[in-house]
């Protein structure tokens, strides 16, 4: 009896002193300490975002049949992807209308960045409200006021026909790919703001400083040292807008039209119309990797240009 007592004795203190071995070796470690600190948000990461995608490209090898799935692996779906062209038109006029989007408000967003960032001195934070003030109202509210401006009985068409230079109201204005860019470039643009402005503002200015003595012009300096120390928040900003605006539905739905129609309105459809999710989850997967391919290439891109301009 006192033997067993005493091997139920030894197995209690060994796990305390296995489990002190244990914390102490993953405090030692720097890596292991930040996973530790990252764990929970893992968690939810994996079980918020990895398992719905593993879900997602698992449903696209099922079939839809009536109101039931047809859990037989098959490639009808990826398939019939590559043969009606209606699916890779759609894809490339999403890719291409939130890359020129995204394209034009970084173009936009950067000089107020930096003119934020070097050129205030005092109350940079009241500047960054007034600035990303517009973007307070709902995002449904900016895009009917996109659609009040650019309609033909708008605020663009009353005005020129007001002042007779036209006698009908434009009709390129509004329900073209033309409007969704426009509207997608402006209701996504603080996202594309802050990311550059951060980026811009950690800039050391002694470097710039050091780069002005020893002859850099302002240009100069502006393409060797600010833009390639930028490229973080670009790189940022890029990726938080062109990634959802492909998928977007609404505004190709209120400023779009059927000239407009993007990818993201055939996803509703297949998902919400016709209730087919296993098409609609083979189209999700084929968009996804089209972004990871455009980001990747992106990607590269921005390594060249920082070795060249390093």
């Amino acid at each position: 009896m006192s033997g067993a007592n005493a091997g139920t004795g030894a197995v209690i203190s060994a796990r305390p002193a296995t489990a002190g071995r244990l914390s102490r070796l993953m405090f030692r470690h720097e890596v292991l300490r930040g996973y530790t600190m990252l764990a929970p948000a893992l968690v939810i990461m994996v079980l918020a975002i990895l398992l719905p995608f593993v879900l997602m490209i698992v449903m696209s090898f099922w079939d839809q049949v009536g109101f039931d799935f047809d859990t037989t692996p098959t490639l009808q779906n990826y398939r019939e992807i590559a043969e009606k062209p209606i699916y890779s038109a759609l894809l490339l006029r999403s890719l291409w209308v939130s890359g020129i989007a995204t394209l034009a408000t970084v173009l936009v967003c950067y000089p107020m960045a930096y003119f934020v960032a070097f050129h205030v001195h005092r109350h940079k934070m009241l500047w960054l409200i007034i600035i990303t003030l517009p973007f307070w109202t709902s995002y449904l509210m900016r895009i009917f006021s996109w659609k009040v401006i650019l309609g033909y009985e708008g605020v663009i068409n009353s005005g020129l026909m007001s002042i007779g230079l036209i006698d009908a109201p434009l009709d390129f204005l509004i329900y073209s790919p033309g409007a969704v860019t426009l509207t997608l470039a402006h209701t996504w643009a603080a996202f594309a703001l802050l990311p550059i402005y951060v980026s811009l503002e950690k800039i050391d200015r002694s470097v710039l400083e050091a780069a002005a003595d020893l002859g850099d012009s302002p240009l100069v300096r502006f393409f060797r040292i600010t833009l390639p120390l930028s490229m973080p928040g670009v790189i940022a900003a890029v990726f938080l807008m062109f990634i959802p605006t492909v998928g977007d539905y609404v505004t190709p739905t209120l400023v779009g039209g059927p000239d407009g129609a993007m990818i993201g309105n055939l996803l509703q459809v297949q998902f919400g119309g016709v209730n087919n999710w296993p098409m609609g989850a083979a189209i999700a997967v084929v968009m996804v990797l089209a972004i990871a391919v455009v980001g990747l290439c992106f990607l590269a891109l921005t390594a060249l240009f920082r070795r060249w301009a390093t």
